[in-house]
């Protein structure tokens, strides 16, 4: 290959010819065989080379792999961590038990073990070097959880300076997990949201930010009631986060009516919350809140004497209610269902005596949660039982409908703006499952 460069007019012109020289009658002699200068400048050095001896073989027949370990998922996890500042937050400088923290963030996201487990796992992936703690084990872990408590609360004073201000929106729940052990001394008997009856449990409570961003975490006893952790998590959020004025936002569950007593007191804190089925049964009944309203919108506000200085927000969602409408007709079938059976038997003179026919109704309606809406007659042999169409009737009149009750103004938040912040607390569900 034999290359001409040329000047003309400032611009420098580059010719790559493929040649080759033979002799006739005596003399050297050049022939070119073809331009190859509209070629890749690479694929020109490769064709020199080439024709100089050197051999080219394929990348793949070149290497022989040894091994491969994932990294994307590590990457991915990582690259998230660094974009949200997570290392300076747990620590302004750089040390071992900081990595090792960082390291099993990584590992809870990507592929959740326990910690001997995890520090078996993470040899599989690039992990353990791209953080520097090849050598650790399990007991490393364990060190750098207790120097992670160590720090709990200036990470979480961190984390409410970032992300609350002045007037702030705050997400607070509680949830559980059951309990294996005997030695926690926080581990009671509890309202159980795993469906583990019969076992201990401890409960947690969550502090978010309006977009459900996790703030603080706290470890109660499992018995303990969810409005009775809320007024501490307030005087947390303006004592120790110092944030003087902000607004709460808690299930029916969270901001009891004590707790509401107690807000009310409290200058500078605000809240929302919703009504439970009974109270809006009991509006309805007063007159306060006029069902045939929502046949021309689904948002109006009213106000009760029953609520003092509260604003009250009416609800109506159509999506919901025919959710509602069809799991109870559902229910109810079921139910009739299993009690038809039980007429049978005792129809048939297979089942008799009331203390045995009522243990097996009782176990039907309760199964079902509908006992409510059956009239039941059991006597030594006989059984009977209809559905109370006026009780069912008053029970679908309210599907779909209810109420945000609040203590922030008007001025500061609109009808609509209350319902929006009081379903975000979905967020911090979000949270809980993540």
């Amino acid at each position: 290959v034999v290359t001409t460069t040329r000047t003309y007019k400032d611009q420098v012109y580059r010719t790559h010819l493929l040649r080759r020289s033979y002799r006739e009658d005596g003399k050297v002699k050049n022939e070119t065989l073809g331009n190859l200068s509209h070629l890749p400048d690479e694929l020109i050095e490769i064709i020199r080379r080439s024709l100089q001896g050197e051999t080219f073989v394929p990348v793949a027949s070149a290497f022989q792999i040894t091994r491969s370990r994932p990294h994307g998922h590590v990457q991915a996890a990582s690259a998230a961590m660094a974009s949200l500042e997570m290392a300076s937050l747990l620590a302004s400088k750089p040390c071992r038990e900081r990595d090792l923290v960082l390291a099993m963030v990584v590992a809870r996201i990507v592929a959740p073990h326990t910690k001997l487990a995890t520090t078996r796992w993470w040899h599989t992936t690039t992990l353990a070097e791209d953080f520097g703690i090849a050598q650790a084990d399990e007991d490393d872990l364990y060190a750098a959880m207790d120097w992670l408590l160590e720090r709990q609360d200036r990470i979480q004073k961190k984390l409410a300076s970032r992300h609350l201000s002045a007037g702030a929106l705050v997400l607070y729940d509680l949830s559980s997990s059951y309990f294996e052990g005997s030695c926690c001394p926080l581990a009671k008997l509890g309202y159980s949201r795993d469906g583990k009856k019969g076992m201990l449990q401890v409960n947690y409570g969550l502090l978010t930010d309006a977009r459900g961003c996790p703030l603080a975490v706290s470890v109660h006893e499992g018995n303990v009631a969810d409005s009775l952790t809320l007024l501490p998590e307030v005087q947390r959020l303006r004592e120790d986060f110092g944030v003087e004025q902000l607004v709460m936002v808690g299930d029916r569950g969270m901001i009891s009516s004590k707790a509401i007593q107690e807000l009310r007191e409290t200058e500078g804190v605000g809240w929302i919350s919703a009504l439970k089925s009974v109270s809006i049964r009991a509006l309805v009944e007063q007159g306060h809140l006029q069902l045939g309203l929502f046949d021309e919108r689904n948002l109006l506000e009213l106000s009760s004497p029953d609520y003092p200085g509260e604003r009250l927000v009416a609800c109506r969602n159509p999506e919901l209610a025919k959710l509602r409408t069809h799991k109870r007709e559902e229910l109810l079938a079921a139910t009739e269902a299993n009690l038809q059976k039980i007429k049978a038997r005792v129809d048939g003179g297979k089942l008799a005596g009331q203390d045995e026919i009522a243990l097996r109704v009782g176990k039907v309606v309760n199964q079902y949660k509908m006992a409510k809406h059956f009239e039941l007659a059991i006597g030594e042999n006989a059984f009977t039982f209809a559905r109370k169409t006026d009780a069912i009737a008053a029970e679908a009149a309210l599907d779909g409908i209810y109420i945000i009750r609040t203590s922030v103004s008007a001025a500061q938040m609109d009808s609509a703006d209350c319902v929006r912040n009081y379903k975000s607390l979905a967020n911090v569900e979000r949270a809980f499952r993540s």
